[in-house]
């Protein structure tokens, strides 16, 4: 297989906070910009530091207004804004001038958005982009060095204009997603797995502007998404009337076979999964997305080869 080329990743933006309840991330930008005070933290390439919602850090909130990281499409950053548009689309337009803007020559060349989920999924990188040999390579390299955490990649197929996330403003961009750890706690261990990834993220990228070798290509396995389901909710109120079986419960990416339990009812039915092939289920009863009329999201698992790659010489 041919080596590809590829230019230097010479802008980088590491982002946390971007929901201020998901702590992890918050604690890590927040040693970080505290090192580079220091003057303890220098790249070789330009790194941004950045705290993505800091109204909502300041108050441990998912978000203030709406969903921050919902607001990245290309129609959200093109919308007239008044007196009563919400912070957080006027914080997105703030971030897409900083880092972006979105599909522009000038926009940073890779963004990493650091998340926390209180579902079991280990680490995972959650990206737009199936072909994106930069971010794959990445996570082949994280998949390989972690020993302490699985490490899986979960691809959403939206073309780029409707991507709606932070990852999604930079020419290349992935979200870091950590768990479990449930919303306004840090749990040293999950803190702790993603100061590894990222930190062997930013060792991969100086190896890779180095230019001193290539990167081997290969096969790498992911998990494209497929649907979500919701709770069972009763007809009238629309109040949920199930919880995730116990035999799906941090079963993340275990998978799910047409027949198997998904929903225990509140008065003990065992509700059965009547999709026609067997899927991956993610995102198991994320807290966060109770709101969102979202039980689990249900992926298939593929394998591709992803070609060897090096930097550009300049």
């Amino acid at each position: 297989m041919n080596v590809v080329s590829l230019p230097t990743l010479s802008r980088v933006a590491l982002c946390g906070g971007t929901h201020g309840n998901e702590l992890s991330g918050i604690y890590l930008v927040r040693e970080r910009l505290r090192r580079r005070e220091k003057g303890a933290e220098a790249e070789p390439f330009a790194l941004v530091t950045v705290m993505s919602n800091p109204r909502a850090v300041q108050q441990c909130r998912r978000y203030t207004e709406t969903d921050l990281n919902r607001c990245f499409t290309e129609a959200t950053l093109s919308t007239p804004v008044s007196d009563g548009t919400p912070y957080e689309i006027l914080r997105a337009r703030e971030l897409n001038a900083l880092l972006g803007p979105k599909g522009s020559p000038e926009a940073v060349d890779l963004v990493c958005d650091l998340h926390n989920t209180t579902a079991n999924m280990g680490l995972c990188f959650i990206s737009y982009s199936d072909c994106d040999w930069i971010c794959l390579h990445i996570y082949r390299h994280l998949q390989r060095e972690m020993a302490t955490i699985p490490v899986r990649y979960v691809h959403f197929d939206l073309p780029i204009g409707e991507a709606y996330s932070l990852e999604s403003v930079g020419k290349h961009g992935f979200a870091m997603e950590v768990g479990p750890q449930s919303h306004a706690v840090v749990r040293s261990n999950v803190y702790m797995a993603m100061k590894e990834g990222v930190q062997l993220m930013l060792d991969w990228i100086r190896l890779f502007n180095s230019g001193s070798i290539s990167f081997e290509g290969g096969p790498v396995e992911l998990y494209t998404k497929v649907k979500t389901i919701d709770y069972p909710r009763d007809s009238e109120s629309h109040h949920i009337s199930a919880a995730i079986h116990p035999e799906l419960q941090d079963r993340d990416f275990c998978l799910l076979h047409p027949g198997d339990p998904v929903f225990l009812t509140f008065s003990g039915e065992t509700l059965r999964y009547r999709g026609k092939e067997p899927l991956y289920p993610f995102f198991v009863n994320e807290g966060a997305y109770y709101e969102k009329g979202i039980a689990l999201s249900l992926a298939r698992r593929r394998r591709l080869s992803i070609p060897s790659i090096q930097s550009e010489r300049r």
